[in-house]
């Protein structure tokens, strides 16, 4: 059985920056097909509501926008002992309440493996569904890396289709 791997897209699309985790997510359902172990998730700004949800995990691939003391459009991959103090850092209700809800899962024995891949934002204040220049220009990377995140995982992806390797000693699926 192969380990559940949950792509979540957080993030709130009326805040001009804000949104970006929604839309990577949005890309990666328009241009792939995902094997049955892979979800993809909205999060919008759930925050600690999503605790059912992340919960249900082995491996968690977070996307959002984060603050990290960069520049407008720098990206960053974090994990391990990296996301509390980071995340921290975006000063957003919901990035505060997802980190509460990945330590509640601690209460629940299933703390999934975590990595959070953000983009530095320009703007998550004005209230603008359109993403900054900045922040735009770095959907499809952040889209190459949630790819490079699955395959460092086992999913092959490629346009239109991600699969699951199929391994000779143990029966599999399409």
């Amino acid at each position: 059985m192969s380990p559940h791997i949950m792509i979540l897209g957080i993030g709130n699309l009326l805040f001009t920056d804000e949104g970006f985790g929604i839309r990577v997510l949005s890309q990666l359902l328009e241009r792939y097909r995902f094997p049955e172990n892979v979800s993809l998730e909205d999060g919008g700004v759930l925050g600690v509501n999503l605790l059912g949800i992340i919960s249900r995990a082995d491996h968690l691939i977070v996307i959002d926008a984060v603050r990290n003391q960069g520049k407008p459009g720098d990206i960053h991959r974090l994990e391990g002992a990296d996301l509390p103090e980071r995340i921290r850092l975006k000063n957003s209700l919901h990035q505060v309440d997802f980190l509460e809800a990945l330590t509640l899962c601690q209460a629940l024995d299933k703390v999934p493996q975590t990595v959070v891949l953000g983009v530095e934002p320009a703007d998550i204040e004005t209230l603008s569904t359109e993403l900054t220049p900045a922040v735009q220009a770095k959907v499809q990377p952040m889209v190459q890396m949630v790819l490079a995140e699955l395959a460092r995982l086992g999913v092959e992806c490629r346009q239109g289709e991600c699969r699951v390797p199929c391994d000779p000693l143990k029966s599999c699926h399409d």
